[in-house]
């Protein structure tokens, strides 16, 4: 009597197994067992938090202020604050601070030699100075004419601002004070999707906290104001070598937080590399000031400076393994800055807003396909082992045996034919 034609599909079937007492491939999938174990606990969870749900698009905000003083005797005395030593970087992601400089004072518009340091304004006769031709890398456009500029050198005469630029270097920097400034670098990180905020500055009531702590990364963590040689000589280098042509300094701040513990254990970690100096290229940037003489002539001096700039970015990541606390930060691209020098009274400042790094915070959707990842390298050690005591095991026909039982019909009973 055969039974009800759907029957089979409410029957449950289990897999049948067999007990070895193999030793070598026990032991092999114990330490499978355990390999996968480790994953799941060291990698997955605790290094890659693999439990969290991920966020990559925080905001961040990065302003910068510089102060201090410098005198100089070049060109006549002359005071440099702020305004005068920070000057709108060629990038916007970095500060430029000036250090030396060179000055050409009391430039009139008019005919003089060209510099003997410039090649095309070299000559011999004024077939060398075609009129109306404009100096390759020089200072003014030729007249047609070639004068002696010192009893060893002949140069073009040109029509520019004269005397041409004066490009002696002196051997000391003009502006060593400079290693005494102060700069202030704010930094807040804020993650939308879990609404969390963490600023790298000190929350404090006292108004004159910040104007006169020093950052020390021992006894000061909290305060962002830098001292320029502190932040030269933690990049390997003396302030007086690098003040003379310039270079430039990466400033990286780093964030690895914890939010299983308190938000106020969530602070930065600041570190200064050397990033280039500039003996055969050197950093530099020309200014000039205009007025009239008592001629109504137009005067101008020309300051050419060199200094160091200084590249801001910002990295960093933070941990919550808890539900509904606010969550992990991970900025791995260089954040753009924009940095602007200001005066002792009208600091003047400059922010960027980008949308780079990442966050996590504890969802049961990775959790899920974390563990599930991790499961199935359990099930991986099971089938190795099945195919080392299947196929290279010296009893591998006993164990076929034992593992497949081939399905035959009761005695006295024919098979099925078609």
């Amino acid at each position: 009597m055969t039974g009800p034609p759907c029957g089979s599909l409410l029957d449950y079937k289990t897999a049948k197994f067999s007990v070895t007492r193999n030793r070598r491939v026990g032991l092999l999938h114990r330490l499978l067992q355990l390999s996968a174990l480790g994953y799941l606990l060291g990698w997955v969870l605790l290094l890659r938090k693999g439990y969290q749900e991920r966020d990559a698009a925080p905001r961040v905000a990065v302003v910068t202020k510089v102060k201090g003083a410098a005198a100089a005797e070049a060109a006549g005395r002359r005071l440099w604050d702020a305004a005068d030593l920070t000057w709108p970087p060629q990038g916007e992601n970095v500060l430029f601070l000036v250090t030396h400089f060179t000055a050409t004072i009391q430039q009139a518009q008019g005919t003089c030699s060209e510099s003997p340091s410039v090649l095309d304004g070299m000559c011999t006769e004024d077939a060398d100075c075609p009129l109306g031709k404009p100096v390759v890398h020089g200072n003014g456009i030729k007249t047609g004419k070639c004068l002696m500029f010192n009893t060893t050198h002949s140069t073009c005469e040109i029509y520019g601002w004269c005397p041409v630029e004066n490009d002696t270097l002196p051997r000391k920097p003009l502006l060593a004070e400079a290693e005494n400034f102060t700069i202030f670098i704010k930094n807040t990180v804020h993650f939308t999707k879990f609404n969390f905020s963490k600023c790298n500055t000190l929350q404090t009531t006292d108004p004159s906290y910040f104007k006169n702590c020093t950052y020390d990364p021992v006894f000061n963590p909290s305060c962002p104001v830098f001292r320029v040689r502190d932040m030269v000589e933690a990049a390997g280098k003396n302030f007086g070598d690098l003040a003379l042509l310039g270079g430039i300094i990466r400033v990286l701040i780093e964030w690895n937080c914890d939010l299983d513990h308190p938000a106020a254990q969530c602070q930065p970690q600041y570190s200064f590399r050397l990033q280039d100096t500039m003996y055969n290229f050197s950093v530099s940037h020309r200014t000039a000031s205009y007025y009239w003489g008592s001629q109504r002539q137009l005067y101008r001096n020309l300051l050419k400076l060199y200094g160091i700039r200084f590249d801001l970015s910002v990295h960093g990541q933070s941990f919550l393994s808890r539900a509904g606390e606010n969550g992990l930060s991970h900025l791995k691209k260089n954040l753009l800055v924009m940095s602007r020098g200001g005066r002792f009274s009208s600091l003047k400042a400059g922010a960027v807003k980008c949308s780079v790094g990442k966050a996590g915070k504890f969802s049961i959707v990775p959790t899920a396909v974390s563990f599930g990842t991790s499961i199935a390298f359990f099930g991986a050690a099971t089938m190795v082992c099945d195919l080392i005591l299947l196929y290279l095991d010296a009893k591998a026909d006993l164990y076929w045996k034992g593992k497949f039982e081939e399905a035959r019909p009761p005695k006295g009973r024919p098979e099925a034919t078609a």
